[in-house]
C-alpha cells in the first residue's frame, strides 16, 4: 500500500516542524525517515498516522485521501520507542489484544499469534510477562502485536532507540527479515545512519522541517545532493578544500606512496600532516591528524592490516591524499 504526502505544513508557535513537505513511499517498501532531532521526521510519522493534524497539505494512503480520518480509520500498525506493553497481560495475550476488541472468532486469534510468536522468536516466552522479558524481546512482541491486526501501512517510530547498541544491531537484522517475509509497507524514523543503511530500500533526509533528498541507501551515500546529506549520512571531513569521507584517504610516509589511487585521474593534492592520535576500533583504526600548512584537523580511516603495516605512531609526519571526494547529486 503506498503512501504520499502533499505539501504538509505543521508549526508550533515560530517553529515550523514541516515546511512544505512532499514524499512518495512505495508500496511494501521499508522506508526510513532519517535526520537530526527537530528535523520533523517523528512528526512526519504522526501526520501520516493521523495522530497529528496538519496545518495543511495531504495524506494519502492507497489513493484515497486520509487527512480527515482518525488513526483507527487508516489500518496502521504503529510501534514506538517505548513500547506500551499491558503489564498484567503475557506475551501471548499482548499480541493477540488488538484481534480480541476486534471481536475475532477465537480459532483464528490462536492461529494468528501462533503464527506471530514463530515470526519473531517468541513461541517459548509466550507465557511470560512483559517484565519478565529483555528489551529486545519485548520490542518484537510490540512489533508483533502491531501485525497482528494485518495493517495496510507499518509505522515504527524510533523502535529500537531505548537499547543498547549490540541489542540494536541484532534487531535491525531481524527487522529486515521480518520485513521480506510480511512486505507490509513500512516507514522507520531514525537518528541513527547505520540502522538507516542498514534495513532501508530508501531513505528520506529530513532537515529544519523539510526532506532534503530521497533514495535508494547507495545512492544517497555516493551521490548526496549536499553537504548536509553528505555529513549526516556518513562521516566526512575537508581535504585540500574538498569533501571527503575519511575511508577515503590515503596515508603513506612519502608523497609517492600516498599518491597511488583507483582513480588516477583524480588530483587533489597531497597534504603534510601530523599524526596526533592512533585509535584502533576493531577492524578499522582512525588515525587523527593536523595539516602542517593550515593547523586544520582532519581523520582518517583504515584498515587494521594498513596500520599494521604503517604502525603509525602520534607525532609522526606523513602525507595524505583523498582517492574520491564527494560528488554531489543535481537530482
Amino acid at each position: 500500500m503506498s503512501i504520499s504526502v502533499i505539501g504538509a505544513n505543521k508549526r508550533y508557535g515560530d517553529f515550523a516542524a514541516l515546511d512544505d513537505v512532499s514524499i512518495d513511499i512505495p508500496d511494501g517498501q521499508l522506508t526510513s525517515l532519517l535526520g537530526p532531532s527537530g528535523s520533523g521526521k517523528s512528526t512526519l510519522l504522526r501526520a501520516i498516522a493521523g495522530l497529528d493534524t496538519l496545518d495543511s497539505g495531504t495524506v494519502i494512503i492507497n489513493g484515497n485521501d486520509v487527512s480527515k480520518k482518525s488513526p483507527q480509520q487508516r489500518d496502521i500498525g504503529f510501534v514506538f520507542q517505548h513500547y506500551a506493553a499491558f503489564k498484567h497481560l503475557t506475551v501471548r495475550d499482548n499480541i493477540a489484544f488488538g484481534l480480541k476488541i476486534r471481536k475475532k472468532p477465537t480459532a483464528e486469534v490462536d492461529a494468528k499469534v501462533d503464527e506471530l510468536l514463530e515470526v519473531v522468536g517468541l513461541t517459548v516466552f509466550q507465557r511470560r510477562f512483559p517484565a519478565q522479558l529483555s528489551g529486545g524481546q519485548r520490542q518484537r512482541m510490540a512489533l508483533a502485536r502491531a501485525l497482528a491486526v494485518d495493517p495496510k501501512v507499518l509505522l515504527l517510530d524510533e523502535p529500537f532507540g531505548a537499547l543498547d547498541a549490540k541489542v540494536r544491531e541484532d534487531l535491525r537484522k531481524w527487522l529486515r527479515r521480518l520485513h521480506e517475509e510480511v512486505h507490509v509497507t513500512t516507514v522507520l524514523v531514525t537518528h541513527d545512519q547505520q540502522e538507516a543503511l542498514d534495513v532501508s530500500d530508501r531513505i528520506a533526509v529530513l532537515n529544519k522541517g523539510r526532506i532534503e533528498q530521497v533514495g535508494a541507501p547507495d545512492d544517497l551515500y555516493d551521490r548526496p545532493v549536499n553537504p548536509f546529506v553528505a555529513s549526516f549520512l556518513g562521516s566526512t571531513v575537508r581535504l585540500n578544500g574538498e569533501l571527503v569521507r575519511p575511508h577515503d584517504i590515503r596515508i603513506g610516509r612519502t608523497p609517492e606512496m600516498a599518491w597511488p589511487s583507483a582513480d588516477p585521474t583524480l588530483d587533489t593534492g597531497v597534504l603534510k600532516a601530523t599524526v596526533s592520535r592512533v585509535v584502533n576500533l576493531g577492524f578499522e583504526t582512525r588515525v587523527e591528524l593536523v595539516a602542517v600548512a593550515s593547523g586544520e584537523e582532519f581523520a582518517a580511516q583504515i584498515t587494521r592490516g594498513d596500520q599494521n603495516a604503517l604502525n603509525l605512531q602520534a607525532g609522526e609526519t606523513v602525507y595524505a591524499r583523498a582517492t574520491k571526494v564527494a560528488a554531489f547529486s543535481e537530482s
